[in-house]
């Protein structure tokens, strides 16, 4: 039973495909797939090489009280631009105001107890010349005059110091920047130490990276002399990214490395300077510093040519007979998406399979 089912099926079948082919309907045809390929050549190219990185202000400055007193005013709002010496805060000055008036006073009398003092003396001076008075007595005139002349100038650093405080009580802005968050409101009491704010001086901006030591280990394979301020000054322009993908649009440049290895990280600290002039760069942003690396004489494949094996890499050699046959290659990331640099496996002159490679089978024909 079950074979004569088999057989009416199968019958069904090929009366369905006569039929097809009475109507004029083609059946399906095998085709054969496209391929493209390369010949391997050398070429010079530009590989970014990228470090995350952190922006700050090359100014950022903690903006502290240098007297103690109630905040009566508070002239800026988080995030305004200000110019340097603009008014950010108002510190109650009464006080200030009653120290120096007190110091005024007291220099007033200290001038006054030295003029007495300079005419006592120039009298005694005269009546010694005349031998009616003895040296003791002109020695002891001398003496208080001097004292009160030490007074006055007491009496005169007291005034200015006073003024100091006074002129305290108004904290202006010590670069031009950004107002960061401000922790105090109208009406609390500060004290030196107390912080403000931070003032993000933003003119110029610094991106901190850190430069793995194999660079340094690098360079002395290579019997390069590491010498940090020839090496900055030889470094080309560099790239700032932000997380989003978008680029800086102003170049800048490494200004700062330390030249020594953190022990901890195997790292070294390494600044790149950005101008900022339109105040798009704000500290705390972090991105990407991407710095220009020229590579010479190398090979460059497209990505696509490479097949990825396990943990094995392979591309499809072309032979005379127009056949594939898979190569080992090791390669670096150029870091552009599209491009491999093959260091080993290859040579100048072979014929690879680019587009299509994944589709290759060993030994396949991909030329026709």
């Amino acid at each position: 039973m079950k074979q004569t089912t088999i057989i009416m099926w199968a019958a069904a079948l090929g009366a369905m495909a006569g039929t097809l082919v009475s109507c004029g309907i083609d059946m399906p045809k095998e085709t054969q797939t496209s391929y493209e390929t390369l010949t391997v050549k050398k070429q010079d190219i530009t590989v970014p090489i990228k470090f995350s990185a952190k922006l700050k202000g090359q100014t950022d400055v903690t903006i502290t009280p240098q007297v103690s007193g109630q905040l009566v005013r508070i002239s800026v709002t988080e995030g305004q631009q200000v110019k340097r010496g603009q008014t950010l805060f108002v510190i109650d000055s009464r006080n200030a105001q009653l120290e120096l008036e007190s110091a005024e006073a007291n220099l007033q009398a200290a001038l006054a107890q030295e003029n007495s003092a300079k005419l006592e003396y120039e009298s005694n001076r005269n009546l010694f010349e005349k031998k009616i008075v003895s040296s003791y007595m002109l020695s002891n005139s001398e003496n208080a005059y001097k004292q009160a002349q030490a007074s006055v100038a007491q009496a005169r650093a007291a005034v200015n110091r006073a003024k100091v405080n006074l002129g305290f009580c108004t904290i202006t802005a010590p670069v031009a920047g950004v107002i960061g968050e401000i922790p105090v409101r109208t009406g609390d009491q500060v004290s030196q130490g107390t912080q403000l704010t931070i003032l993000s001086g933003n003119t110029n901006m610094s991106a901190e990276f850190s430069l793995p030591e194999i660079v340094l280990e690098w360079a002395v394979a290579e019997g390069i002399n590491f010498n940090v301020e020839e090496s900055l000054m030889k470094m080309p322009e560099v790239t700032f990214v932000m997380k989003s993908g978008t680029e800086y649009k102003h170049k800048g440049h490494i200004s700062s490395a330390t030249g020594v290895v953190n022990a901890t990280t195997g790292t070294i600290a390494c600044k790149a300077t950005f101008p900022n002039p339109d105040g798009q760069l704000y500290s705390g942003i972090q991105g990407t510093v991407v710095i220009p690396s020229a590579e010479k004489d190398v090979i460059v494949v497209p990505q696509v040519a490479v097949v990825k094996l396990q943990n094995k890499q392979q591309v499809y050699k072309v032979q005379p007979d127009s056949t594939a046959t898979a190569i080992e290659v090791t390669t670096e990331d150029i870091g552009n998406g599209q491009d491999f640099i093959v260091t080993s496996g290859l040579n100048v002159g072979d014929k690879i399979v680019t587009i299509g490679a994944n589709n290759v089978q060993e030994g396949q024909r991909v030329l026709f």
